[in-house]
Formats: structure tokens, sequence, C-alpha cells
């Protein structure tokens, strides 16, 4: 299977031309399988609720969906993209997936950072697996990645990738998914940003890193970049270390219990 991401400039509130960009730059891409950032179509560092009410969507009736969607119909691409959802309940930071004209699902962030908790609920829908062709996705959003829980759990539900799109602004994530996807022997896709938004700057180094621990490839800190690769989603479904040790055969969750 052919994944890849894109790793692209934002700009605060500009949802049509954030979107332009995107496809502009997934047309350059074979990929099957492509995950953008977090937020990537409004951005990220708000004001105030009224902004991200004002760009918030509907999923997947939004425009931001819907325009995907036909993107990716026309492509026969999956793509999986963040973006703030409205509902009855109030907004939310969310991701949705799309495939081939078809929309899939979505997922909403379970553990906000910093001045996100000003402006969205947590996420209410818990992890969950998408199964596109036989491949079983795990959705996570940027600072879940933060809590071993959120990549364990997908793992052990069964994810062959894990597709995290991300807003990072701390440096630690990329190192760390190396021991993330060793400790999970399991496929990790981290679309990142660029640049700076009112003051707040953006790591870059989105990352493909394999179920090994080893990084496949990691993008540039300031750069527009496409990449893609081919992968064999199944080798996430290996958990074996070595002759005698399965990571997962071998967990004793009785002991993992806080008395």
């Amino acid at each position: 299977m052919k994944v890849g991401f894109v790793q692209m400039e934002i700009e605060i509130l500009n949802v049509k031309k954030n979107v332009d960009n995107a496809i502009k730059l997934m047309e350059k891409s074979s990929a099957e399988l492509i995950v953008l950032p977090e937020l990537f179509n409004t951005g990220y560092n708000f004001r105030n609720l009224e902004e991200v009410f004002g760009v918030s969507e509907d999923i997947p009736e939004g425009y931001t969906t819907s325009r995907l969607m036909n993107f990716s119909k026309e492509s026969k691409k999956t793509i999986v993209f963040g973006l703030a959802e409205k509902t009855e309940k109030g907004l939310f930071n969310s991701l949705a997936i799309v495939s081939k004209g078809k929309y899939i699902g979505k997922y909403r962030k379970i553990h906000l950072f910093y001045d996100e908790k000003d402006f969205f609920l947590p996420g209410d829908l818990g992890f969950m697996l998408y199964d596109i062709d036989g491949v079983k996705l795990g959705p996570m959003i940027c600072f879940d990645w933060f809590f071993p829980e959120s990549t364990r759990t997908l793992s052990l539900m069964g994810a062959d990738i894990l597709c995290h799109p991300a807003n990072l602004v701390m440096p630690y994530c990329p190192e760390a998914m190396k021991t993330i996807c060793l400790q999970n022997r399991v496929f990790v896709i981290t679309s990142n940003r660029i640049g700076e938004e009112r003051g707040l700057k953006f790591i870059g180094q989105s990352q493909i890193t394999g179920p090994d621990g080893k990084i496949i490839f990691r993008a540039s800190e300031n750069k527009q970049e496409i990449y893609e690769v081919d992968i064999d989603p199944t080798k996430s479904r290996d958990k074996n270390l070595n002759a005698k040790n399965n990571i997962f055969n071998d967990r004793k969750p009785e002991f993992y219990k806080i008395v």
C-alpha cells in the first residue's frame, strides 16, 4: 500500500485557500492513503470562540469534507484530515476520513492541549478503527500521542496504521514515535504543519515510522512537503519480538491495575 502525508503551511481562518493548497499538493502524490495536518483548513491559534465557531463545519455535510470527498473520488485516494466540527453539543477538534468518493467516518480528539480546552469539548466517541480495503486505520489527533493509552488501545484493537494529524509545537513527538511504534509494532503516519501563527511556531518534521521503531522518512522543519512510500501494512500484525516474546501475549494486565 502506498501511503503518505502532506506537510503544509496554513493561513489562519482562510478555509478555501487552505483546502485549495492541500488539494494542489495531493494532486502531486500517487499515494493511496494520505494524512493531512490537524485543523488543516482553519489554522490553530484562535483568539476567541467566535473565530472557531465561524470556521467550524458539519461532518460530513460541510464544505471541507464535501470537497475532499469529491477529490478522493477523482483521485481514488483515502484521505485523513483534521477540522473543527460543529455539533448541537458544541465544537470538537475532529478528523474525518473519506475514501474514493465516500465518507468513511470521524474521530473526535480526546486529549485537548492548552488553549484548545477553551474552545473544544473533549472527544466523546472513543477510539475506533476504520477498515479500508482490508487495512485497519486507527485515527488519533496530535496531543493524543502523549498518552500511551491512546496508541496502545488502538494497537490492541488491531490497527495496522495509526493516522496522526497534528499541529505539533513541542519537539518531543518525532523521536518519541520511534519507541511508541516499537512498543506496539505498528506503523504511524504523523502529518504536521509548518510556519508561525500569531506567535506560535510549528515544528514540521512530519514522519512515517515503522513497526520496528525505525524512521522511514522525516520531513524538514520549515518546508511544504509531500511524501509517499510503499509499505506492507500486515507487518503491524506480527507482534513477535523474537521466537519467545509476543508483545501482546506477554502482557500481564492483572498486574497493571492501580490499587
